[in-house]
């Protein structure tokens, strides 16, 4: 009996983890959408305001890989990259494009995650 209470634990632990990332995602995403409505009002402190609250989520995010995970998370590393470089881009020249660049890429990657949850779950 002591044993399935720790086997519990462990897939209580993975789903909060799983849950604990999708929700960061979320967030990123809700600050991408407040920096790009800065960003068209004009408001280059709220957008850089929300920029970089952005960028601590996914450099948390990005710390956080596992690099013995192999190509996989050497290919969310590169990703991470991506979303940081566009995120610079965006906040230095005000561009939109590379905002909304980081925001796809984030959105796949919650959609991922999203996946596993659902998969947990059943």
């Amino acid at each position: 009996m002591k044993g399935d209470t720790v086997i519990e634990k462990q897939e209580s632990s993975v789903s909060d983890r799983v849950q604990i990332v999708t929700m960061l995602y979320d967030g990123a995403i809700n600050f991408i959408d407040k920096a790009r409505e800065k960003m068209d009002m004009g408001d280059s402190i709220g957008k850089s305001r929300f920029i970089k609250k952005t960028t601590a989520i996914v450099q948390e995010l990005s710390g956080s890989i596992n690099m013995e995970g192999g190509e996989i998370a050497s290919n969310l590393k590169n990703l991470y990259s991506f979303v940081l470089e566009s995120l610079s881009k965006a906040d230095i020249s005000n561009n939109r494009d590379a905002l909304n660049d980081a925001e796809k890429v984030v959105e796949i990657l919650r959609e991922a995650w999203q996946e596993i949850q659902k998969a947990e779950q059943l």
